[in-house]
């Protein structure tokens, strides 16, 4: 999905890779290390990665190399799921301890490989609780075994269910309860496809979600105009300088406009489907705020 490529920013300190705690003085780093995936890195998108993985000391993992140790990361014979991993301290800025302030931004990471989902969209409080519970994101061929040409839509509960001991409904309240507290927006960012599905479009611009996401931890993003997606409810900026305002709303960037109201007609009905099993347990807000096809 893009954490560690996103988190690897010269701009910013890193304080780690994957897995944070947020407690009631800030966020801190449980981890020692980052765990990156390589296939196709080029030193040019993503520098800090790059220069990593071809230090010494870096664990490669599925990766083709020769002889004389030289990598070919363009190489994915053997899997698409190429991977380095390094610690933490072959970033050049990392923030000292793992550790920093409270966050004032919530930003959640979805692959769409449908090619249906905006870059960003600004999400209430209770759409954030809806689509951490939902967990939504999409598994494409090569990455897994058994996969076909297909993308698949995948609902992993917050982000995450195969590492939650508790019911999902835990850890949304304790999230929610957090965000609530300390007053943080929340946006749902999609790197996965634009343009069309996963075989006819192209991944999302790792330039276009850098400067997203920029906007989004300055502040400007938030004074911008903004629209409501007729499919999802998200709402998404209408303009941003550096980024093409076709590429904000996902329907634009398809030359197939029937095609597009197909396959995001069809992934509404999967995100209703997988919800059935919350509908009990969670607030009426958290409900209303769900997607649903229109009646």
């Amino acid at each position: 999905t893009g954490k560690t490529t996103l988190s690897s920013d010269p701009e910013r300190s890193l304080i780690g890779d994957d897995e944070h705690g947020w407690s009631d003085t800030g966020v801190f780093n449980f981890e020692g290390g980052c765990y990156a995936k390589v296939i196709r890195l080029s030193r040019e998108a993503e520098p800090q990665i790059w220069d990593a993985s071809h230090r010494f000391g870096a664990v490669l993992e599925n990766v083709v190399g020769d002889a004389r140790g030289q990598l070919d990361l363009e190489d994915g014979s053997l899997t698409e799921n190429t991977r380095a991993c390094y610690p933490l301290e072959f970033i050049p800025n990392i923030a000292k301890g793992g550790r920093a302030g409270l966050p004032k931004n919530v930003v959640m990471l979805t692959a769409d490989a449908f090619g249906v989902l905006p870059p960003i969209s600004k999400l209430s409080a209770a759409q954030a609780m809806y689509h951490f519970l939902s967990g939504y994101t999409a598994r494409v061929a090569g990455t897994e075994k058994g996969l076909g040409k297909e993308p698949q839509a995948t609902f992993s509960t917050c982000f995450g269910a195969p590492f939650l001991p508790r019911h999902p409904e835990v850890y949304g309240k304790l999230l929610s309860d957090l965000i609530d507290r300390h007053g943080a927006d929340c946006w749902l960012v999609n790197t996965g496809w634009t343009g069309g599905a996963y075989g006819t479009g192209q991944r999302m611009s790792i330039k276009h979600t850098r400067a997203l996401l920029r906007a989004a931890l300055d502040g400007s993003l938030a004074k911008v105009e903004f629209e409501t997606d007729p499919f999802f409810g998200l709402s998404i900026p209408k303009a941003l300088p550096g980024v093409p305002s076709e590429v904000l709303n996902p329907r634009n960037t398809w030359a197939d406009k029937a095609a597009y109201d197909r396959t995001a007609a069809d992934l509404v009905s999967r995100f209703e489907k997988n919800f059935e099993g919350f509908s009990g347990g969670v607030s009426e807000e958290v409900l209303a705020a769900a997607i649903r096809a229109a009646a």
